[in-house]
C-alpha cells in the first residue's frame, strides 16, 4: 500500500478518473435504459460502443485526417466523427433489438435465452470486425489500431498539480451535456413518458395506447447513440480502437450502472464517475495491476450494504 503515492497523485488521478468516468457514464446509459424498460441486460452493448469507434476511424481514414490545427476544421472533423459514430452505434443497437431480442420476445422466450443471444451477437460482431474491418479474411486483427491525433493535449488550466487539457474538458463537458439532455428528454417529452410508462408497467402502458415495440426500439436507439458519443470521446482522448475495445469498458460501464442503481439515469452518471475515480485512486495506492480488482471489490462491498445501488433503485422495480 502506497499512501504517499495516493497523496502525490491525488489531483492527476482525480482528473483522469473524471474523464474516464464520464465515458463510462455515457456507456452505462445503454445498459440502464434497456434494463429499465425490458429488465434485460444487453451484454452486446459493448460491441455497440466498438462499432462507434470503428466508424470514427473510418471517417478519419476516408478524409485522410492526421492532425488538425484547431478552429473550424477541428470542430468540423469532431462533429463529423461524432455523427458517424452515433449513426453507426445507433444502427447497431437497432439491429440487435430487431435480430437478437424482438423475435425472442414475441415468442415469449425466457430472459436467459435473450442473454445467450446477446452474448452470441457480441462475439459475432467482434469476429466480423476483426476479420473484415481492421483485419482480413483468415487474418483477424485484435491488436490496437491507432487513431490519427485530432486534438493536441494543450493545457487549459491546472487543478492542484494536475494539468487539465483541452481533450479532458471536451470529454467531461460533452458527457455532462448529453446526460442533462437525455434526462430532460425522458422527463419532459412524449417519448419519455412512453418510456417511463413501459418501464413501470408494460401491459398497462399497452392498454393505454403506448406502442410497445416503438418504445423499445427508441430505447435501444437512444442507448446506442449515447454509446456512439462515448466512442467518439474515447477516440479523441485515447486515440485507438480494436475489435475487443468494448469488452473491459463494457464490463465497467455495466458495473457503473449497477453501482449507481440500474434503471436510473442519474445513477449511471454517478456510478460512471465513481468507477473512473476508483480505478485511478486504486492504481495510485496499490499499483496499476490492482486497478480492476479494486473497482470490483468496492462494488461488492457497496452491494452488500446497499443491494439496490447508491441511489437505491430496486432491480425489480427499476425506473428510467
Amino acid at each position: 500500500m502506497n499512501l504517499h503515492g495516493f497523496v502525490t497523485e491525488f489531483w492527476p488521478s482525480t482528473v483522469d478518473g473524471l474523464v474516464l468516468g464520464s465515458i463510462y457514464a455515457l456507456f452505462a446509459l445503454g445498459y440502464t435504459m434497456v434494463y429499465g424498460v425490458l429488465k434485460l441486460i444487453n451484454f452486446a452493448h459493448s460491441e455497440v460502443f466498438m462499432v462507434g469507434t470503428m466508424a470514427m476511424l473510418g471517417v478519419l481514414n476516408l478524409l485522410d485526417i492526421h492532425r488538425l490545427p484547431g478552429g473550424v476544421e477541428l470542430m468540423g472533423a469532431l462533429l463529423l466523427c461524432a455523427l458517424a459514430a452515433m449513426v453507426a452505434s445507433g444502427a447497431t443497437a437497432l439491429m440487435l433489438e430487431l435480430i437478437a431480442y424482438r423475435p425472442l420476445r414475441r415468442r415469449g422466450s425466457s430472459r436467459l435465452a435473450a442473454l445467450i443471444s446477446a452474448i452470441g451477437m457480441s462475439f459475432a460482431l467482434q469476429q466480423i470486425f476483426a476479420l473484415f474491418v481492421v483485419g482480413k479474411p483468415g487474418h483477424p486483427r485484435t491488436d490496437p489500431v491507432p487513431f490519427p491525433t485530432l486534438m493536441g493535449h494543450a493545457v487549459m488550466f491546472r487543478l492542484g498539480v494536475a494539468q487539465v487539457t483541452s481533450d479532458d474538458v471536451l470529454v467531461v463537458v460533452t458527457a455532462l451535456a448529453m446526460m442533462v439532455a437525455l434526462d430532460r428528454l425522458v422527463s419532459t417529452t412524449k417519448l419519455g413518458r412512453g418510456i417511463r410508462a413501459v418501464a413501470q408497467d408494460p401491459e398497462t402502458a399497452t392498454l393505454m395506447g403506448v406502442n410497445l415495440d416503438r418504445v423499445i426500439m427508441y430505447t435501444f436507439l437512444i442507448g446506442g447513440v449515447m454509446a456512439g458519443v462515448a466512442a467518439t470521446l474515447f477516440g479523441v482522448h485515447y486515440a485507438y480502437t480494436q475489435a475487443t475495445v468494448g469488452q473491459l469498458p463494457g464490463i465497467k460501464a455495466f458495473t457503473a450502472a449497477v453501482l449507481g442503481g440500474i434503471g436510473n439515469l442519474r445513477g449511471a452518471l454517478l456510478g460512471g464517475l465513481t468507477i473512473g475515480l476508483l480505478e485511478f485512486y486504486g492504481s495510485s495506492i496499490f499499483g496499476t495491476q490492482w486497478e480492476n480488482p479494486v473497482v470490483f471489490a468496492v462494488l461488492v462491498v457497496v452491494l452488500l450494504f446497499r443491494p439496490t445501488g447508491i441511489l437505491g433503485e430496486s432491480l425489480t422495480r427499476a425506473r428510467v
